[in-house]
């Protein structure tokens, strides 16, 4: 058997003999895989087909006891790491070039306290493993939108969804967390131990150790909620979003939306004749008593003449992955993406502009509604802040081909710099492509906060291992 190569942190390369990798492998209980096992090709590729990198050594952890073993390994021999959780982030940094890829995937237990309402779940798991556990008992956890999104990155990036208007970033429903840090060491976080390592990881991204298990606080929620999503065609674009603008700036926290524009796909729910031409939509979720939803509606039912109304009473697992048709894995993404103070005249105007210029029947301009429970803390409670927007603007990207790149994303590009000035200078650190460097993750903490995590980044991880993420060093 040959040495294997494999990149290391600085930059350069090792290689490591036949028995290093046989005593990693026996102290390793799960799959370690190489780019000559039969599973590696599947293993290594995530949601955005822009990223195709190659690692080393894929190990494959069955439990937190591998998660140690796998950064011990790296420690020994400095190599280049990454974590994948759900694989679902739209920078595509859970994959390393050439190093080793820690991937969690494999964990996807869910525990639920329904009498004390919260949940214990495993780094692995999606959005939907999560769901489904906790819907049984008519509760939820604050999570996404889309259920195939893994639980990690969307939790220790912040994390928004429909319930983000009633209790805050999904960050802000943290109990307690395990965690492996750069030392190899299981240690817990929370409010109660370890509680600079707990703010950090609200927020902080992947700088500051592995989690193994998140611990949810979690609501009455469902299990049938109201909720769905009502169409118009493209040209009453400019009209809908000024009726969305004031149906959602009064709306009360128990009803969420989130406004599209793209191109009609050839959904069942949208007349045939519409499909492949420009429509906006808007997604509503109503978690509060279903006839208040009803009447909270009516405005917005009432507005123009909709192509579609799919708005009905339906199970909130199900409105949980209303969007996943939208976000198959294996196409090519390119997101950009703004925090917005509110919905003006110019947002709108730029947005129907440029929803005209769409290049790809997958793209699309999305405002998700968040302004509520946010503000509710200061700002510092943790690095998620951004306290002060109203709605997230993500422009995304998406499009089958890579011969297609640059004409898709140029028009991401020129539709985030035309909207630049209605937004609050803020970013969501999850929406950021790895090509946006430290102005843009600036941007997302804001000078003191990041100023902070980079001085406990240097506490719990002096030499870098964990900067296969966005760095908050710089």
């Amino acid at each position: 058997m040959a040495n294997i190569k494999l990149a290391q942190m600085d930059g350069g390369t090792v290689e490591l003999p036949p028995e290093a990798l046989q005593a990693f492998r026996t102290a390793f209980k799960g799959p370690v895989l190489a780019p000559e096992d039969p599973a590696y090709e599947e293993v290594r590729k995530i949601w955005n087909a822009m990223i195709d990198r190659r690692p080393g050594l894929i190990a494959r952890c069955s439990g937190t006891a591998d998660v140690v073993q796998a950064v011990r390994f790296a420690r020994q021999h400095r190599l280049l790491c990454s974590v994948r959780g759900g694989g679902h982030n739209i920078a595509g940094l859970s994959v390393c070039e050439g190093g080793l890829m820690i991937d969690m995937s494999l964990l996807r237990g869910v525990w639920v306290d329904p009498t004390g309402r919260r949940a214990r779940a495993q780094a692995g798991c999606t959005l939907g493993d999560v769901d489904r556990e906790t819907q049984l008992h008519g509760l939820a956890a604050v999570l996404g939108f889309v259920s195939a999104t893994g639980i990690a990155g969307l939790t220790v990036g912040g994390g928004f969804g429909y319930l983000t208007r009633r209790h805050g970033w999904t960050c802000d429903n943290l109990i307690s967390m395990e965690v492996v840090t750069a030392d190899g060491s299981v240690v817990q976080a929370s409010a109660e131990q370890n509680a600079e390592l707990f703010w950090a990881l609200r927020g902080g991204s992947g700088n500051f150790g592995i989690v193994t298990s998140f611990e949810y606080r979690l609501y009455p929620v469902g299990p049938e909620i109201l909720g769905g999503a009502i169409a118009w065609q493209g040209k009453d674009a400019k009209e809908v979003l000024e009726a969305y603008r004031k149906f959602s700036a009064e709306a009360p926290r128990e009803l969420t939306s989130v406004a599209v524009l793209r191109i009609a796909p050839p959904a069942p729910w949208l007349p045939k004749e519409v499909h492949g031409q420009p429509i906006v939509a808007i997604f509503v979720c109503h978690s509060g008593k279903i006839e208040d939803g009803e009447a909270l509606l009516a405005p917005l039912r009432a507005t123009g003449r909709p192509l579609a109304d799919i708005v009905t009473r339906r199970p909130y697992v199900q409105m949980q992955s209303l969007l996943d048709a939208t976000q198959p894995k294996g196409r090519r993404y390119y997101w950009k993406s703004h925090y917005l103070p509110g919905i003006g005249p110019e947002m709108i105007d730029t947005a129907v502009a440029h929803a005209a210029r769409i290049r790809s029947p997958h793209s699309a301009i999305l405002m998700f509604q968040i302004q509520g429970a946010l503000g509710d803390l200061p700002a510092e409670h943790s690095p998620a802040g951004n306290r002060d927007a109203a709605y997230v603007l993500n422009i995304t990207g998406s499009w089958e081909k890579p011969e297609d790149d640059e004409i898709n994303i140029r028009w991401a590009r020129d539709c985030f710099e035309a909207t630049r000035a209605c937004s609050t200078g803020g970013t969501y650190i999850n929406f950021l492509t790895e090509e946006e460097g430290a102005d843009r993750i600036e941007a997302a903490y804001g000078r003191a906060t990041l100023d902070r995590l980079a001085a406990l980044k240097r506490r719990y991880d002096p030499e870098n291992l964990f900067r296969h993420t966005k760095s908050v060093c710089g």
